[in-house]
């Protein structure tokens, strides 16, 4: 006597298999939500920790300039955080970092060029992974719903059951919607705009002093390329001698001699007798061209022998 066909519409178990599947699709569900909400919650925290988060180290692999601990990093921190305390926008200062140090600085990549590219890959793998599981749907349903199954054989596995099989699409179809949705709205959360700080009197009335005082501190913690950005950043906003040669000093510590020679030519140019100018130009010269530099550094003895580093050159020339 035949058995009567089985309905696919009535169901049956889910296979442990299928049930372990569906399992883990429900668990990397709720770990993608929760890293959303988290990625979020970001937003409401200090403007100056979300913009480092937002830029990637540019001495680093892979990390963050909030997160990585390299000197540079240090340093772009400290100057995001005295623009924002001068009154800059986060979108001004994430311009000043990308002239500074390229688009390649921005852990989000701009929706132009290439970076649009990257932007639309998910949006197209999502449409074409929901077109798969929709015909996959489709054609199961679209069977004959009167044929009979041919007889079970021993040596042959049954067809997967009707139910499971729509666990697993289901989750995959949710799965996919979820990471195109993120990426979808990602710039969106990267770009909203910011809300009105209400002037405190927390802001400095002169940011450059602020940012004089975090690059001697770094000077004093031995963190030289951290306090050279800060020059660099104190200069571009107030282009004054003593803060060209303060940053001439440091470029010379790091051994960067080329543009601390610049920075004390500039300087002896509309100041041709400049003491701390000739002395920064000399020790930049010791390198590249040391028949200069000992003629540089003898003419900073000459306009001012009682400079307190007087005594270390005239040993570095062998006069005392």
């Amino acid at each position: 006597m035949a058995r009567p066909a089985a309905d696919p519409a009535a169901g049956r178990p889910v296979r442990p298999r299928r049930a372990v599947g569906a399992a883990v699709l429900l668990v990397l569900l709720l770990g993608a939500v929760l890293g959303t909400y988290r990625s979020v919650r970001v937003a409401d925290d200090d403007p100056a920790r979300r913009l480092s988060s937002e830029l990637r180290c540019p001495a680093c692999q892979g990390e963050s300039v909030a997160d990585s601990r390299s000197p540079i990093a240090a340093a772009i921190r400290e100057v995001i955080a005295a623009r924002l305390r001068a009154g800059d926008s986060p979108e001004e200062v994430r311009t000043y970092l990308v002239r500074r140090y390229g688009a390649e600085v921005l852990a989000t990549p701009p929706a132009q060029g290439w970076g649009l590219l990257l932007w639309l890959v998910p949006v197209l793998a999502l449409g074409v992974g929901a077109g798969s599981a929709l015909r996959t749907h489709r054609r199961r349903r679209g069977a004959a719903p009167g044929a009979r199954p041919a007889p079970p054989r021993p040596t042959r596995r049954p067809p997967p059951p009707v139910t499971a099989a729509g666990v697993w699409t289901a989750g995959a179809v949710a799965v996919l919607a979820l990471v195109g949705g993120v990426a979808v709205a990602a710039p969106r959360l990267a770009t909203a705009p910011e809300p009105a700080r209400r002037p405190g009197p927390a802001i400095a009335a002169d940011p450059v002093l602020d940012l004089l005082a975090l690059a001697r501190a770094a000077e004093e913690q031995g963190r030289y390329e951290a306090a050279a950005e800060i020059y660099r950043t104190a200069l571009e906003r107030r282009p004054a001698d003593e803060i060209r040669l303060r940053f001439a000093f440091i470029l010379i510590r790091l051994g960067q001699t080329a543009e601390a020679a610049r920075l004390a030519e500039t300087v002896l140019a509309a100041r041709p007798d400049t003491p701390d100018a000739l002395l920064m130009l000399g020790l930049a010269q010791r390198d590249s061209d040391p028949a200069a530099s000992v003629h540089t550094l003898r003419r900073f003895l000459d306009r001012a022998p009682g400079h307190p580093a007087a005594a270390e050159v005239r040993r570095l020339l062998g006069d005392g």
